[in-house]
């Protein structure tokens, strides 16, 4: 029995990467927004406040992040959607610090690993998650294409 596993880790690099492609996004909406990115574990990697934003959306979009991170990598609207029929369990977490169980927050993927997650806040909950899956699929690596035969 191993007592370790090997892990995937989002670097600073990866992270910039999710952080410009959100950003990217949400000026195409025209939505200033918060974006913040975390390890796998919820350590900020990036953030960003666009131009507009709303100062006080800054940590919850790191609220966002972060709880994703902490609940294995749930997208914060699912979280609620789990939770929001049992009152007392709702309650309980979303009342607790750093906790934002609303859609703006998104786990990054790779190889089927959660190795960062993503949140956003300013616009709705809906733009703010779509924001955060831009951010995401920049992350996550696509094939390399098929070589064509030289036909030549």
């Amino acid at each position: 029995m191993s007592h370790l596993r090997p892990a995937l880790a989002l670097t600073h690099v990866g992270a910039r990467a999710a952080l410009d492609a959100a950003l990217a996004y949400a000026a195409s909406l025209g939505v200033p927004v918060n974006v913040a990115v975390t390890d796998a574990g919820g350590a900020l990697l990036a953030f960003a406040r666009m131009d507009g934003a709303f100062a006080a959306s800054a940590d919850i979009a790191i609220d966002k992040a972060r709880t994703v991170a902490g609940f294995g990598g749930a997208p914060t609207d699912e979280l609620y959607a789990a939770i929001e029929s049992e009152p007392a369990v709702r309650d309980g977490i979303a009342g607790r610090p750093g906790v934002a169980a609303f859609g703006g927050g998104v786990p990054v993927v790779v190889d089927g690993e959660p190795v960062g997650a993503i949140g956003v806040s300013g616009g709705s909950a809906a733009q703010d998650r779509a924001v955060a899956e831009a951010g995401a699929r920049a992350v996550a690596p696509t094939p390399n294409p098929t070589p064509r035969e030289d036909t030549t």
